[in-house]
């Protein structure tokens, strides 16, 4: 047991770790918000449970999702679905909502002038991307039904629906069915996979080298129309290898069930993905069959001529890492245009008129999913392929498309509105006067302002008497010719700040190993010799700037191939403040519990969970891929609960043990995919200048107070106020919705934070720059 803490805080002397804890009492993790504790420690057993929030990593959020959070943040389980995207823990203890809404800013403001939004970057630890928006922001993310969303539906749904579809003429000719296997009734063997079929579609083949530790089922007798026919399907967890199988059902002619078996996987479970396989950790807590055991057992049950029919039963062979040459797979029988695939959900209704997978079922059965691949296989050998192309799949599944956005629709037909109205309580509206948006008066208390500054004061006086507030302050968008100028120049700003010149070095230093110890710090997009100095020197530019960061922070001043070297940054007017943002970006709320490693092996992440109790804390490993081949790159972030746990796992990784190189990351996840896609033009040679426009250069050089760099400096600062003067227990979402126009649009930014009663003096703004 853990020793009880004095009343100052610290541990009693006797059996007091070496790890110093802070004078005061420290919160956990399910408690703080924006918080950066050095160190974890359990919470007293008084202290009362407090509301939070997690989302996901690297997230972009829709407007429908930012709004299903919002009622669920008013109305709480079981009123509402919970987001997806997102937790929010202990609902019950939220106090108030309040919505900041900074209309005509986007990302790109927010990391334009990165350095003026202090308190934004400081003080919310969550951030998330959003969409550019569409014509009625607002309306989008509160689910308020107007003309515009009810437009939306297509007509014919606006009445009942025909329980029976009438069937247009149709050229059979056309449909994909038809040109696969022609219109006459064939016998088993046409619609068996071939082997280049099944190359194409992945499926596990002897000699494949992602299969060499696959078995084989044996099943190597000569197949007729007459072979049986099994019915398979598998569910699968998420475990720290991979998918992995749970779950087996296989089934014979006739419906009667030859095995269903739950699976113990080897590796630790991450996700047993209830919502989708039905299992739970209670099911499996007393299983002892193991994979082996089901190989064993399915080689057994099959005859040498047996014909697996399953609904993409690819990924059910991959989950058993058997092999079996002879395969029906119905996703794939019942074919679509462009290559696209039924829903076996679909199949069975439309073919079979069997409801499965329903959705008041906790996960999906895989006994009934069997059955249900091997009677669709049935019903087409049965019927042929003329009759299945003529009951018009593609308009049977446009008119299923049809239903289920109508009944996602009258779900969502629940507004916050609604959702205030159904408890007593209204919404408050604060916005200014030439904001033309009317929200119904009643649900909703609007008050309008004449200005900015009238709307941030009514703000501070208002919202601790409402349950439900939005504060909308309205800024003029950028022009344009300045918004493309400044897209563009931020990009190559990145990019040089993940640019490195580094030497000189001898003539005859050897480059080959040179490029190796450069590449070691992270992925590389160019290294090239530049041979214009008296001694040569290496230009680098890597992928990140972490990167570019670790190898300054290493390697300058450092001796190498007998030459002391200098490692620095081109120096442009884009780079002037580099260090100065370098530093920020490390101090930033969402960088500060994130570490950066390159040179991580492919066995890496089985090593972290063996090793849990030596990285405490970790809640997500980010492993980026290259788009084009799949692969996992050499270098990683690893996401900590905490600033303390961040710190002690990197002194560990970078240690002699494990060898690897690393530091605190620099830039969130979302921002590597906006940067991600920089065009050519952008990407100048090292030493071209770039000057602001002439517009942003009058204004900088007459200092006008509505310049966007003195806007963004000036309500960031009054934003902290604002979020100062909100009572423990607030949720608090700013939103940066970005813009559109018909010369393109930018996306925006959200951050989120639950205001706690011990928040830390760090996040008050500070009164200069």
């Amino acid at each position: 047991m853990e020793p009880e803490k004095e009343k100052t805080g610290r541990l009693p002397r006797k059996g007091r770790k070496r790890r110093r804890v802070p004078n005061k009492l420290i919160r956990t993790p399910e408690a703080r918000i924006s918080g950066s504790d050095p160190v974890d420690r359990q919470p007293e057993p008084k202290r009362a449970r407090l509301a939070s929030i997690l989302i996901a990593e690297n997230c972009e959020v829709t407007h429908e999702q930012l709004c299903e959070l919002l009622k669920y943040a008013v109305l709480g389980k079981p009123d509402i679905e919970k987001p997806r995207w997102c937790q929010l823990l202990y609902q019950s203890q939220l106090k108030r909502i309040v919505v900041v809404i900074l209309q005509g800013m986007s990302q790109l403001h927010f990391y334009r002038f990165y350095l003026e939004f202090g308190f934004l970057r400081k003080a919310f630890k969550h951030k998330f991307r959003l969409p550019p928006p569409s014509s009625n922001f607002l309306a989008d993310i509160i689910g308020l039904q107007n003309k515009e969303t009810a437009g939306y539906l297509p007509k014919t749904i606006e009445g009942s629906l025909p329980s029976t579809i009438t069937k247009p003429n149709i050229n059979l000719q056309n449909d994909p069915i038809i040109q696969k296997y022609g219109s006459k009734k064939v016998g088993l063997l046409r619609y068996l996979l071939t082997e280049e079929e099944m190359k194409t579609f992945n499926f596990p083949l002897q000699g494949s080298p992602d299969c060499e530790n696959f078995i084989t089922t044996k099943c190597n007798g000569s197949v007729t129309d007459n072979s049986p026919l099994f019915g398979l399907d598998c569910e699968m967890c998420i475990t720290s290898k991979g998918r992995e199988l749970t779950r087996i059902s296989l089934v014979a002619e006739g419906g009667s069930c030859l095995m269903d078996e739950l699976v113990k996987p080897d590796d630790k479970i991450i996700d047993y993905v209830t919502c989708y396989s039905g299992i739970t950790k209670k099911m499996l807590n007393p299983v002892k069959t193991k994979l082996k055991d089901v190989q064993r057992q399915l080689k057994a049950l099959l005859p040498p001529d047996a014909v697996l029919v399953g609904h993409s039963v690819d990924l059910d062979l991959r989950a058993l890492k058997m092999i079996h040459p002879y395969v029906i797979d119905t996703s794939l029988l019942y074919a679509r245009e462009q290559g696209r695939r039924f829903k076996l959900k679909f199949l069975a209704k439309a073919i079979l008129g069997k409801d499965i997978q329903c959705s008041e079922r906790n996960g999906h059965d895989a006994t009934e999913d069997a059955t249900a691949t091997l009677e669709l296989a049935q019903y087409f050998l049965k019927y042929g392929p003329k009759k299945i192309a003529e009951l018009n799949l593609e308009e049977l599944w446009r008119d299923q498309e049809i239903r289920n956005i109508r009944e996602k629709f009258q779900y969502t037909y629940k507004s916050v509105l609604k959702c205030l109205d159904s408890v007593d309580q209204k919404l408050l509206f604060l916005s200014r006067e030439t904001d033309n948006i009317e929200l119904p008066s009643k649900n909703c208390e609007t008050i309008k302002c004449l200005s900015n500054k009238e709307v941030f004061e009514q703000a501070r006086r208002q919202v601790d008497f409402h349950p439900f507030s939005i504060v909308q302050f309205s800024f003029e968008p950028f022009s344009p010719l300045l918004t493309e100028e400044m897209n563009k120049r931020m990009r190559i700003k990145w990019t040089e700040m993940s640019t490195i010149y580094a030497g000189p070095f001898s003539k005859d230093c050897n480059l080959r190993a040179l490029k190796r110890l450069f590449k070691s710090f992270g992925p590389v997009r160019t290294m090239t010799l530049v041979l214009e100095t008296h001694q040569p020197h290496l230009y680098i530019r890597y992928e990140v700037l972490e990167a570019a960061q670790l190898a300054i922070e290493s390697l300058n001043g450092v001796l190498v191939e007998g030459v002391y070297i200098k490692v620095q940054r081109p120096v442009t007017e884009l780079t002037l403040d580099c260090d100065t943002l370098v530093n920020e970006l490390e101090q930033d709320s969402e960088n500060r519990d994130t570490i950066y490693l390159s040179g991580v092996s492919q066995n890496f992440l089985g090593h972290l969970q063996e090793l849990p109790n030596l990285f405490f804390g970790l809640e997500a490993v980010i492993v980026p891929t290259d788009p084009k081949s799949g692969r996992q790159k050499k270098y990683c972030f690893l996401k900590f609960k905490t600033f303390g746990n961040a710190q002690r796992a990197l002194h560990i990784l970078t240690g002699k043990d494990w060898k690897l190189k690393g530091r605190h990351a620099l830039t969130p996840r979302y921002l590597h995919a906006w940067l991600r896609g920089l065009p050519p033009e952008s990407r100048r040679p090292p030493g071209l200048r770039v000057r602001p426009p002439p517009s942003e250069q009058e204004t900088l050089q007459n200092l006008k107070a509505d310049h966007p760099k003195i806007a963004a400096w000036r309500w960031s600062r009054k934003i902290g106020r604002l979020y100062q003067s909100l009572s423990p227990g607030t949720l608090c979402v700013i939103l940066l919705p970005g813009t559109t126009s018909p010369h393109g649009s930018l996306s925006g930014l959200g951050f989120m934070g639950i205001k706690d009663d011990e928040e830390e003096e760090s996040t008050t703004p500070s009164m200069g720059l």
